[in-house]
């Protein structure tokens, strides 16, 4: 399963960000709307049940009166409407057992049953035969327990309306407060979304837009041929990855580029060389041999004057062998080439030639390579010519050899003057040259001789005094023709 990239996991946050405020003030608003519902249908429950103790407290006053009538008239005629009221507050009364919901509204209301049921049986087996009877004592010693009983049904009834009452009120009251949080909940939804995508989305432009911005910028620099473009992003993400990628194509391209320079000049002059060779060799040839031939018979000043002509036709002649090296072909096979002896065999011969003086010249490790060995004896004796000059009549030369998996390397220091900076970077141009006299073809033809080879010819800013030259060359020859 592929992990997410840290840019997809940065949107997924800010996405998830924004949903899961939606959610929430939603699911906290949901809450509140059916909490809402929940308190205003048992405000209905309790309305209603105040109507309910409302009717039982009216019909026991229509009890009381038909028993009242009964007294009065001193007969049966309101028997009827008095078993109506009667059967009335039984009804009413058991219909409010299901809306009393703690234990003492229950009491009150089974309080009420009680006291109807002892108030009928008073009123059917004491109170209406004393009334038919004509008992006077007995019709007022019955109708004061009578009214006891009512006025004990009306106190408990006026505990239930006062105590539905209240609970109707705290209904209300926790109805409010939930609104109040609803539009809390609402208000700071509609307010903190606008607020949080904005931040998102300068969180986006920040984290996406403005690398992209930056990739796209850089590409085309790229496009327009810049082949120094860069593109600064430092963050550990794609976006990171991809500008250092890019910033290493760059780079690689940039080298691509001047070896192509560097090749296709050095092959030009090759070609110019090759042609004009032929025409510049003859009259050279001539001339040594007329110089040579003057100078058996001359004396004194004229014989120095032919010395100098003489010196010169041989440098004009080195040059064109030069120009004409770099056009030359590399042998078609590559052979294996012990560095070590190489380089012990180049120091011998500048010390046989009188060319190193009182310089030192060491040469440490070991290292092989595939290649052509005429070729890289030329590319070790340029680099070591030129460290010995550096170092002047006193010095010392370190050549570190370097065995690696990819291929070998061959390092040149000296205690020398050191390379300035411009110098560095002109230093493989044809006919550039740091010391008085030379052609400044020598780094150049080795450059071209090693990248032949596949490998490469570097000069670094050395750890100390003195220049530092790298030579980099393949395990296997890469080399072409």
């Amino acid at each position: 399963m592929q992990v997410p990239s840290g840019t997809a996991r940065r949107l997924s946050l800010a996405l998830a960000a924004l949903v899961s405020l939606f959610v929430v003030s939603s699911v906290l608003v949901l809450v509140h709307m059916r909490e809402i519902h929940a308190r205003m249908v048992e405000m209905q429950a309790r309305q209603h049940a105040v109507r309910s103790a409302l009717e039982v407290a009216s019909a026991i006053r229509d009890t009381y009166a038909h028993q009242a009538h009964t007294l009065i008239l001193g007969n049966d005629s309101h028997l009827h409407f008095y078993e109506t009221a009667a059967s009335r507050v039984s009804r009413l009364t058991e219909e409010m057992k299901g809306q009393a919901l703690g234990p003492e509204e229950r009491a009150w209301v089974e309080d009420i049953e009680r006291a109807q049921r002892s108030l009928d049986t008073l009123f059917r087996e004491a109170l209406l035969p004393a009334v038919l009877a004509g008992r006077q004592e007995d019709m007022e010693r019955e109708h004061g327990r009578a009214l006891g009983l009512v006025s004990q049904m009306e106190e408990r009834t006026d505990r239930l309306v006062s105590h539905f009452n209240h609970s109707v009120d705290a209904a209300e009251a926790r109805v409010a407060e939930l609104q109040s949080s609803a539009f809390q909940w609402t208000l700071f939804f509609l307010v903190g979304a606008p607020l949080l995508a904005m931040g998102v989305g300068v969180y986006i432009v920040r984290s996406v837009a403005r690398p992209v911005a930056r990739l796209r910028e850089g590409a085309a620099r790229l496009a327009a041929g810049d082949m120094h473009a860069r593109i600064d992003i430092t963050t550990p993400d794609e976006f990171g990855e991809l500008a250092r990628q890019f910033n290493a194509m760059t780079a690689a391209l940039r080298e691509h580029q001047e070896r192509l320079v560097q090749s296709e000049k050095l092959a030009g002059i090759g070609r110019l060389a090759a042609g004009v060779a032929h025409e510049i060799n003859n009259p050279l040839t001539v001339i040594l041999g007329y110089v040579g031939m003057m100078k058996k018979k001359a004396e004194g000043n004229l014989r120095e004057d032919l010395q100098v002509i003489e010196d010169e036709a041989v440098r004009s002649r080195d040059i064109v062998e030069d120009l004409l090296a770099l056009s030359r072909p590399l042998p078609a096979e590559p052979e294996p080439v012990d560095l070590r002896a190489l380089c012990e065999e180049v120091v011998e011969r500048l010390r046989q030639g009188g060319q190193l003086g009182a310089v030192t010249v060491d040469v440490e490790g070991e290292a092989r390579t595939a290649g052509h060995l005429t070729k890289l004896r030329q590319v070790v004796l340029n680099l070591m010519r030129n460290a010995v000059d550096a170092c002047g009549e006193t010095g010392r030369v370190r050549v570190r050899l370097v065995q690696t998996e990819k291929g070998a390397e061959v390092h040149v220091e000296d205690t020398g003057p050191g390379l300035s900076v411009t110098a560095r970077e002109r230093l493989f141009e044809p006919f550039f040259t740091t010391k008085p006299s030379g052609t400044g073809l020598g780094l150049a033809i080795s450059q071209s001789i090693v990248q032949a080879h596949g490998g490469n010819l570097e000069a670094a800013a050395g750890t100390g005094p003195g220049a530092h030259f790298t030579v980099w060359l393949p395990a296997t020859s890469q080399g072409r023709a």
